[in-house]
């Protein structure tokens, strides 16, 4: 997970990218302009900024020498543009910007290029999350194993083989198997994750949102794309 800046004065794109980044795990803080941006990038530094270039008060381009001059450009920048010519990205790349993206921007390449940002700016260590050490059930003549698992709370989560349970298990079980595809598992959690919650919340959407941190209609959005029917769950009380 990572502390990504999005910067663009256009609603819809910044919408669109916290959308596609906070599914792919990252916490995302949006600006629409400059200024916006300058208060964020003062208050903390970010793990990657997303910088539109054509921004009505300033552009990104001087934006990003702002930052080179005042000894701020200390995180990777990847720099996005509907109508910036080769002169501007080279520019750009020469200030300090990591990478360059044409809009419209395909999933594929975004996701891609932050990849890369975030490889670059792991040379200096970030303190990692403690992952929670479950032990692995002991079978006969089989040595007793430590295991780090996401610090989820989950009830059970089986491998293809041996079971682990995460304590504490007050919540309802979970099952999925370790030889599924990352999306897949995913997946599969996050559906058992918001049953649980409309289970508990009696299926009110506002509760749940306020519960799981999401706004509602991010919330509607990720139920929908999960096949998960609120109605549905809050009649049987799951």
């Amino acid at each position: 997970m990572a502390n990504i800046l999005v910067v663009d004065d256009e609603m819809g794109i910044r919408e669109l990218l916290s959308e596609i980044l906070g599914d792919e795990g990252h916490v995302v803080t949006a600006a629409e302009n400059a200024q916006q941006a300058r208060d964020i990038r003062a208050a903390g530094k970010p793990d990657l900024v997303l910088l539109d270039i054509w921004m009505p008060d300033t552009d990104g381009v001087t934006l990003l020498k702002e930052w080179q001059r005042d000894g701020l450009l200390t995180m990777p920048v990847i720099m996005m543009s509907g109508h910036a010519t080769i002169d501007t990205a080279v520019e750009a790349t020469r200030i300090g910007a990591l990478n360059f993206l044409e809009k419209p921007i395909s999933l594929q390449k975004l996701l891609k290029a932050v990849q890369q940002g975030l490889s670059r700016g792991q040379e200096v260590p970030r303190p990692a999350a403690i992952p929670v050490r479950a032990p692995i059930a002991q079978t006969e003549g089989q040595p007793a194993l430590d295991k780090p698992l996401a610090a989820q709370p989950l009830g059970q989560v089986y491998s293809s083989s041996v079971p682990v349970t995460l304590m504490p298990a007050e919540t309802q079980f979970f099952t999925a198997s370790f030889e599924l595809p990352l999306r897949e598992a995913r997946d599969a959690f996050e559906r058992a994750y918001f049953e649980h919650h409309l289970g508990q919340e009696g299926g009110s959407m506002t509760r749940v949102a306020e519960k799981t941190g999401l706004e509602r209609t991010h919330l509607y959005r990720k139920l929908k794309q999960l096949g998960v029917e609120p109605g549905k769950i809050a009649k049987r009380g799951v």
